[in-house]
């Protein structure tokens, strides 16, 4: 069991490493110097933002343009004019966005997001050909900043839709629905955060989950890191006792330590995650909108919609049946 327990140990370290940066095409670590692209409006006013009112996107203009003919000064002409889409994604998020220690090639439910918002604007590439997409590996705290400094398009990284980030940024409608929760060792016998009084968790810094944590129990020691295996790398040194994060990241943490367990205490938040995207591109928001509405369409009676094979595949196996979340629409109408 210890000789396991070492190994599972090497294995999180190693993937807190390689989640830094690769020099591979798929993955270019920030920070990244890039030309400033022009922005083609201002960012839309401020709206009042409150629980009701959070998960309101922009809705799309109407039907998706054909790929490889965007509206002329619009985002995604530039983005096609560029030749790729540049994501800013995670690469130690099994099932989310990870990357597959054999092929190389990251890979998850919010790449699926990726990739799809490629292909709309690209098209779908040949059997055996990548996505126009440039995957950049960035950290929970590099999120906002990156995209407010337009040094990447468009973010897929377990993202919780709120008010105050709609003050930095913009948001696609919802696209999953997760949970915060706990990890522990599986043997031991604790259910709830309410139980860890005066011990040391860990959650990510720069994440809701952070703050969650904190807000349900102030008297838990917080200790943060970058990554998601990062804390995995933590729990596993003995140097915290549990995780607290969103259900889908604690599945895949689970999933490569068979000595820890999610609790099944109930989540202690609801986190509807967003595709992040500049405030100023709006354009470009409405667009996604629309891929995503594509994306959770079924193609023909009794067909699964590529969500729903993108949810069977990555998330259902841990996480259980699951349907789309239903966009909420309306910003900009105030």
């Amino acid at each position: 069991m210890t000789k396991l327990r070492v190994i599972a140990g090497s294995l999180a370290l190693l993937f807190a490493a390689t989640a830094c940066g690769s020099s591979s095409y798929d993955a270019t670590p920030l920070p990244v110097k890039e030309t400033p692209r022009p922005t083609k409006a201002a960012p839309p006013p401020a709206q009042t933002c409150s629980n009701a009112t959070a998960l309101q996107s922009y809705a799309p203009a109407g039907p998706l343009p054909e790929p490889l003919a965007m509206p002329a000064n619009s985002t995604m002409a530039r983005i096609q004019a560029r030749g790729r889409l540049i994501a800013g994604v995670s690469a130690d998020s099994l099932n989310l966005g990870s990357r597959n220690p054999i092929t190389g090639t990251i890979e998850g439910f919010d790449i699926d997001m990726i990739n799809a918002v490629a292909d709309a604007i690209f098209g779908t590439p040949a059997p055996g050909r990548p996505h126009k997409v440039e995957l950049r590996v960035i950290s929970s705290p590099q999120r906002i900043p990156a995209l407010k400094r337009s040094e990447v398009d468009i973010v897929a990284r377990n993202m919780t839709i709120n008010c105050a980030r709609w003050q930095e940024i913009a948001f696609s409608a919802e696209y999953y629905r997760s949970g915060q929760k706990l990890l522990v060792q599986r043997d031991m016998k604790v259910e709830s955060l309410a139980e860890l009084s005066g011990q040391k968790v860990c959650a990510p810094a720069g994440s809701t989950s952070l703050d969650n944590m904190m807000e349900a129990n102030p008297k838990i020691i917080p200790v943060t890191a970058d990554t998601d295996t990062g804390c995995l790398a933590l729990f596993q040194q003995g140097k915290v006792v549990g995780i607290s994060g969103d259900d889908t990241v604690l599945a895949g943490d689970a999933a490569q330590d068979p000595y820890a367990r999610v609790t099944k205490a109930e989540k202690i938040s609801e986190e509807p995650y967003g595709l992040g995207i500049n405030s100023a591109q709006v354009d470009f928001v409405m667009f996604v909108n629309g891929v995503l509405e594509k994306m959770k369409t079924a193609p023909a009676p009794g067909a699964k919609s590529a969500w729903q094979q993108s949810y069977d595949k990555w998330l259902g196996p841990a996480l259980g049946p699951g349907l789309p979340p239903k966009p909420l629409y309306g910003r900009g109408d105030q």
